[in-house]
């Protein structure tokens, strides 16, 4: 029960952040959307926390910053270790 719970939780808060990288991705096509006015700033806020310290690592690379993309790529590795088809979370259960 506890493991479900938790696993189902954990998929929404994986699944959320995901799409809100990808929608960070495509705001990154747009340079003079404001990310602090609405609505741009319910993606911008959540985000932005994970890609300062990431920005610190990863440079840009020919002028783009390519860290929302490695975030797709590390929340879709969790989700799939944790909640996948062999997950560890589906393991326990």
């Amino acid at each position: 029960m506890t493991a479900t719970v938790a696993s189902w939780t954990l998929g929404i808060f994986l699944g959320l952040m995901i799409f809100l990288f990808i929608f960070r991705i495509v705001l990154t096509w747009y340079p003079q959307v404001n990310l602090n006015r609405l609505p741009f700033n319910l993606v911008a806020w959540p985000t932005e926390p994970f890609l300062v310290p990431l920005r610190k690592i990863v440079p840009p690379i020919g002028g783009v910053d390519i860290t929302p993309i490695i975030w797709v790529g590390i929340f879709s590795l969790l989700r799939e270790i944790l909640l996948g088809q062999q997950g560890l979370l589906g393991m326990i259960s």
